[in-house]
């Protein structure tokens, strides 16, 4: 069994901004394979489908960003999930919008999301998306940056880099990640 877990804020305050990314991605990834996330458990929203004859579970956590190991963990012990077969879907400032960067494992980054996840899992073991979204060319705190809109100007970007994501989640539910990596990585 597979699950792929994408971070964002619930509530249509935050609906389509930076922060919301790996949202857009479940929901793009659910709409594309007429997947809908029907059930709410677990603090989260999931869907359990069936690819090839393996399982599969699309996440969003309803935790808040900050939080999100507390809805993905009890999932996880429930569905006997390994942490090796959890990919994590999430925003990144330290990329430029538009691109994406697949990783075996690795730390937080700052990202709170992550460090959420790392403590409740205890391990760093689990896959990731990272969704560049850059950084403000303005000054602008941070917090009002991610919880912003993308621009016009960045929105055919987000856009690319949303369906590009997907196409990696597509691909590892019949790929190793090693293949997906040296695909998406590019």
């Amino acid at each position: 069994m597979k699950c792929i877990v994408g971070l964002g804020n619930p509530g249509k305050k935050y609906e389509q901004t930076r922060h919301n990314v790996g949202f857009m991605i479940i929901d793009e990834l659910a709409e594309r394979n007429n997947w809908k996330l029907k059930k709410k458990k677990f603090n989260g929203k999931y869907s359990l489908e069936t690819i090839n004859d393996e399982q599969v579970i699309l996440l969003k956590p309803q935790t808040y960003m900050n939080l999100s190991g507390e809805s993905l963990r009890p999932l996880m012990d429930f569905y006997d999930i390994n942490s090796n077969d959890i990919m994590v879907i999430y925003d990144d400032l330290d990329l430029p919008t538009g691109k994406i960067r697949l990783r075996q494992k690795g730390g937080h980054g700052g990202h709170n999301g992550i460090r959420s996840i790392i403590d409740h899992l205890a391990t760093k073991e689990f896959k990731r998306v990272r969704v560049g979204i850059g950084r403000p060319t303005t000054p602008i705190p941070v917090p009002d940056y991610v919880l912003g809109k993308f621009s016009k100007d960045e929105a055919e970007e987000a856009a690319a880099s949303i369906k590009k994501a997907v196409d990696a989640c597509e691909s590892w539910l019949t790929n190793s990640f090693q293949e997906v990596m040296n695909e998406f990585n590019q």
